[in-house]
């Protein structure tokens, strides 16, 4: 879908033609549970999760400004849910795993159940604030620029890659005392490695 289609869908669902909402739906659900699941750590709440997101954006779409790109207003809304989940139980399961810089950020479909479950990524990323997960995931996971990220988090680009820079940083050292090992050994492979291997 386009932004010429997206903006004539959108302004049909304002003028009453509510079913058009599930083409949107189509469009983002899949990125949206995605988002949810790393944010949250659990299928199942990703799932209520992604549901409750569209509603809420259903229910917000209307105050939705046009100049903001629609996804990254999507997205926004989904990391306040997730941040609201979070606080309401306190414990959770996060990113599984991590890019050692900005340049080994490439598609992670492969390794992730095994380091899924691992326990020293789940101590290093628990000690990380819910801000700084949610840069990684959207950086490395949803391979958001970090113009997409800006306009979700309301930030500058040039903040949010120091911020990144200092927060991977912070994930290796983390990691790599959860493991019992010096943090120059974490990540040193190339690009088609994970930082945990």
């Amino acid at each position: 879908m386009d932004d010429v289609d997206l903006s004539q869908t959108i302004t049909d669902i304002l003028e009453g033609d509510t079913e058009k909402f599930a083409e949107i739906m189509r469009v983002y659900q899949k990125s949206i549970f995605l988002y949810c699941c790393h944010m949250l750590g659990n299928y199942a709440e990703a799932e209520d999760s992604g549901q409750e997101v569209f509603l809420k954006a259903y229910r917000s779409l209307g105050k939705y400004k046009r100049e903001v790109p629609f996804g990254a207003w999507l997205y926004k809304i989904a990391y306040n849910h997730c941040i609201d989940m979070i606080r309401k139980r306190k414990l959770a399961k996060y990113l599984p795993f991590f890019y050692r810089d900005d340049k080994e950020n490439k598609p992670v479909d492969w390794r992730i159940e095994a380091h899924y479950f691992d326990e020293f990524v789940h101590k290093a990323i628990s000690k990380l604030s819910a801000e700084e997960r949610n840069l990684l995931i959207l950086r490395c996971v949803d391979e958001k620029s970090y113009e997409e990220i800006s306009q979700i988090l309301g930030r500058s680009n040039a903040a949010l890659r120091k911020k990144y820079g200092r927060t991977a940083a912070k994930f290796r050292q983390y990691y790599a005392q959860a493991k019992g090992v010096c943090a120059y050994d974490i990540g040193q492979g190339s690009g088609s490695e994970t930082t945990f291997s």
